[in-house]
Formats: C-alpha cells, structure tokens, sequence
C-alpha cells in the first residue's frame, strides 16, 4: 500500500507565526502524498472576546451559538486556511484549502441534543474518500479547517481532533495511513508542569488507568479517544508530539498503540 501522511496542527503553534512558518517547512519536505487538518479555537476565542462575545467549552468540546459559527467560518476557513495555504504554496507543496463541503468531502450532522446543546456542531458521518483521493491523484495537497456540512446548506464547527482521525479512518482502506497530532509540546504528559514527563508509549490500557487517576484530563480526552478510535478502525500508526516529529524519527513523542 503506498503511504499516506496526515497531519492534524494546532495548540499554539497556529498562533506562532515563525512557529507555524517552521511547521509549513518541515510539512512541505514530507514525501508522498500528504493532508494536513488544522484547528484554530484560540484564534476563534480571540476574535469572539473582541467582539463582546463569550465563548464556551465543556469537556474540551466547543459549543457553538449562530454568532460563534459566522466567527468560526470566518476564522478558520478564511484567516486561517488562507494563510497556510499561501505558506505552503512558498514552500513548493501545491495546497488546496477546504471544509468538508468542497467537493462533499467530510458530511455531518448536527450533534443531537442529550445533556448538552452544542449548537452548531456537527459529528462526521460520512468522509468520501474517493473525491479526497481525486485531489491527491490531481497533484493537491489538501488543507482542512475544522468545518464540515450537513448537505442541506449549513456549515458545522466540527472538532479537528476528529476531522483528523475520519479522515485517516476513510483512507485507511486505500493507503498505509499514518498520523500525527503535533503541538507545542513534545507529547502526553504525565505532569503539565513537567515538560519533560512525556508518556512515551500509551496504549489503551494504560490510557484508561491514567485516565482514572486524573494524569490525563481536559481537552486531552477527546484527542485520544479519536486516536484509538481509528487504531481499532485500520489507521496504522499515530503519534502526538511537537512538529519536530515530522522530519525525525528520533524525535520524543507519544506512540499511540492498542
């Protein structure tokens, strides 16, 4: 099976303008095919308090009021998206930005209302490979913010985190899919104030054991659970780091295994 990298940017690093212009570098010297998944909730966050709104988060996960969604649609496929697509195209990789309803890539729905509205959020249902597997045959490399669509005209803030592993899960049957998390630091930490504490390798028994013990938390908790997610659905290989992974093998980051 021919190779295919993924890679999901975000924390700080999106923010970072040399951070992310280094990022744009090492991504650009991957060989063979290539899609990148970004995020940018801090950037949204930041343009929503400037504009008197307050932005709210349970478990990780955004909730997204109409006036969030405008400033999310804004931010993340247009700042954004437009940004590292120009950046890339400096570095010789022939990008293409997208949310999930150009070319119907990536269909959602609205997630359903249980003990929480989300509002406008949506859960993947449906990745086409076959029109992402177009891009890549065309020479693109695609670039997705963090949207998707429900195929009847409304746009969905949808966790990259997810994006991320739908994606990697839906070209898994085509390709050897590998993916990586990258951001600011090295890996899953034992200790937040420890940078040093890197979980070297994490598989699903241990996840759960420091799960119980409060080590991993927060925001962290979704991340994961998509990562075993696609393990157990044919992704071959996933790693969490800080960007410097992508060009080093050597490099000390977080192994996610079963």
């Amino acid at each position: 099976m021919t190779k295919l990298t993924i890679v999901k940017i975000g924390g700080n690093v999106i923010e970072n303008e040399k951070d992310l212009r280094q990022f744009l570098v090492q991504f650009s010297k991957i060989q063979g095919d290539k899609i990148l998944v970004h995020g940018g909730g801090k950037s949204a966050t930041s343009f929503a308090k400037k504009l008197g709104l307050s932005p709210k988060l349970v478990d990780g996960r955004r909730i997204t009021d109409k006036p969030n969604l405008d400033i999310a649609i804004m931010t993340y496929a247009g700042l954004l998206n437009k940004n590292i697509v120009a950046g890339l195209q400096q570095n010789s990789c022939n990008a293409i930005g997208l949310t999930g309803a150009d070319a119907n890539t990536i269909e959602s729905e609205k997630r359903p209302v249980k003990t929480i509205d989300y509002g406008f959020v949506g859960d993947v249902k449906k990745v086409n490979s076959n029109n992402i597997n177009a891009l890549i045959s065309a020479g693109f490399t695609p670039v997705f913010c963090a949207l998707t669509h429900n195929g009847s005209g409304q746009l969905l803030n949808t966790n990259a985190d997810t994006i991320a592993s739908e994606i990697a899960i839906a070209m898994s049957s085509d390709y050897e899919v590998e993916l990586m998390y990258c951001f600011e630091l090295q890996g899953v930490l034992t200790d937040i104030n420890d940078l040093n504490s890197v979980i070297n390798q994490l598989n699903a028994k241990s996840y759960s054991e420091f799960v119980e013990q409060g080590v991993i938390s927060d925001g962290m908790l979704p991340k994961l659970e998509n990562c075993f997610n696609a393990l157990n659905k044919g992704v071959s290989n996933i790693k969490i780091g800080n960007t410097n992974m992508i060009s080093s093998d050597s490099v000390r980051c977080t192994n996610i295994k079963l």
